[in-house]
């Protein structure tokens, strides 16, 4: 099992759009292309509370390579990504890492 750690950076008071339109739309999207969710966060105590931390679970590289491209092309989430942003983007920048397990952790 691979997990990538998402970390989305929103323009300021665009927060609560971004977690309605994960809620609303994004995961029913990933539903039917089978990207699997670790976790959401928001951070309370912290250096942006501006940010959404997310993980996404991937059986392989070759896995996450295949429903991402599937997400990013579905013409669903690209119609509807659109009309949440005619008011101007909500993330302004976004943070990725793929994550390998020490020996010793809990989650593998």
């Amino acid at each position: 099992m691979i997990h990538e750690l998402r970390i989305y950076h929103t323009a300021s008071g665009k927060l609560p759009e971004l977690l309605n339109r994960f809620e609303t739309i994004t995961l029913k999207v990933w539903e039917r292309i089978g990207i699997r969710q670790a976790g959401f966060w928001t951070v309370t105590i912290g250096e942006n509370n501006h940010d959404l931390i997310y993980l996404v679970e991937w059986e392989t590289m070759a896995d996450r390579e295949e429903k991402w491209n599937a997400f990013q092309t579905d013409p669903e989430w690209q119609t509807k990504r659109a009309e949440t942003e005619k008011n101007g983007p909500l993330v302004t920048s976004i943070t990725n890492s793929i994550l390998q397990p020490t020996a010793f952790s809990s989650v593998k």
